[in-house]
């Protein structure tokens, strides 16, 4: 399994391809389209992000000790960019979640490409995922 550092440094590597803004979205846009569907079961209120403009869901179970992460989107740019969290934190253990750098984030330029919105549901996202962590590594959930 590779350490959340070395997820980051492969989309770093996958990024740096792409000089231009609109074949990164295009990145985005593929990675999303990857993501599996979420099941029916999983797309309840409970489950919604808030401070996300368009709907995204990401539901969390702990499986021998690695937090298993499942999310949807129906906007494809949210959907990539949740795809991307996933792709970092998904079966990770609760405490090298709540631990990371996200530092893929900076170095990509995600913030700084995405509109406020976007951008702001990205630390929304990023919010709830460490939330489930960390009652994953307290036993909360």
């Amino acid at each position: 399994m590779p350490s959340i550092n070395e997820i980051q440094d492969a989309i770093i590597e996958e990024f740096s391809v792409f000089d231009d803004w609109m074949d990164r979205y295009q990145l985005l846009i593929d990675m999303g389209s990857a993501l599996p569907e979420l099941d029916a079961a999983d797309k309840v209120p409970e489950n919604i992000i808030e401070g996300c403009q368009s709907r995204v869901w990401i539901a969390a179970s702990l499986q021998d000790g690695r937090v298993h992460f499942r999310a949807d989107s129906d906007a494809l740019i949210v959907k990539g960019i949740v795809a991307l969290l996933l792709r970092v934190l998904n079966d990770q253990t609760p405490k090298d979640i709540v631990a990371a750098d996200l530092y893929f984030i900076r170095e990509v330029g995600l913030q700084e490409h995405l509109s406020p919105t976007r951008s702001n549901g990205l630390v929304s996202m990023l919010k709830q995922m460490r939330f489930y962590a960390v009652a994953f590594e307290t036993g909360g959930a």
